[in-house]
């Protein structure tokens, strides 16, 4: 992609958020957009940040490192958005700002117990499957509660909110369910957790809904930089 459609797709969107928080009273808090940059190479992240976002989102664990080593000379937030398995915690925990896809206790503790010493707790969302899809990770609704109350017992994590990717459906009306569904947790949530502040849901085709629903991160690929190669 070159700077220039990049800086305006990035103006765009920018523009898109303000409007819909300025319409939005559900919530005060900004919205942080997280730039998905999976296969998106390190020149395209660098120019990105060079138009001000500085939060980038990575699934795979190899090329998130590389991208990382090319950039260190920037000042960017990395967050881990893909699916976690316990052989890839300690290289998350060593490299990330934040986890978005946490969904269960036992990779919390991988987590935080290699998280380094020098380094503040590694922020953390809990992904809930909210739509109870088989084939997507996640912790069921039920058992929300018990996992934040153990995940915040945890001393190198710092629990921030949950996450979700909703199902694929059509209408209006189903797409804002998941989004309803997982604010009414989240304020579940912060009756016992009252320090929960983070919403991350909302991708390229929903976040202007997610945020009408709370959403305080979303999670931007396509609508920023265009059709993936891969």
């Amino acid at each position: 992609m070159d700077p220039q459609t990049l800086s305006s797709n990035i103006s765009q969107i920018r523009d898109r958020v303000r409007l819909k928080l300025a319409k939005t009273p559900i919530t005060a808090n900004p919205v942080t957009i997280v730039a998905a940059s999976k296969a998106q190479s390190a020149e395209i992240v660098r120019n990105a940040a060079r138009f001000g976002i500085s939060d980038f989102g990575e699934n795979y664990l190899q090329e998130a490192s590389a991208k990382m080593d090319l950039l260190r000379d920037l000042n960017l937030t990395w967050h881990f958005i893909g699916q976690l398995q316990s052989n890839k915690t300690k290289m998350v925990a060593e490299k990330f700002d934040w986890v978005h896809s946490l969904d269960r206790l036992s990779i919390a503790k991988h987590l935080s117990r290699k998280r380094p010493a020098e380094l503040e707790p590694l922020n953390v969302c809990i992904q809930v499957n909210i739509s109870r899809e088989s084939n997507k990770s996640g912790c069921m609704p039920e058992a929300l509660l018990n996992l934040v109350s153990d995940v915040n017992s945890l001393s190198r994590l710092r629990l921030r909110g949950l996450m979700i990717i909703p199902e694929a459906v059509k209408t209006r009306k189903n797409l804002a369910a998941p989004f309803e569904n997982i604010r009414r947790l989240f304020d579940l949530c912060r009756n016992f957790e009252t320090e929960l502040d983070t919403l991350s849901m909302g991708m390229s085709d929903d976040f202007e809904l997610a945020i009408e629903h709370g959403s305080t991160m979303v999670r931007l690929g396509t609508v920023l930089f265009g059709s993936r190669n891969r």
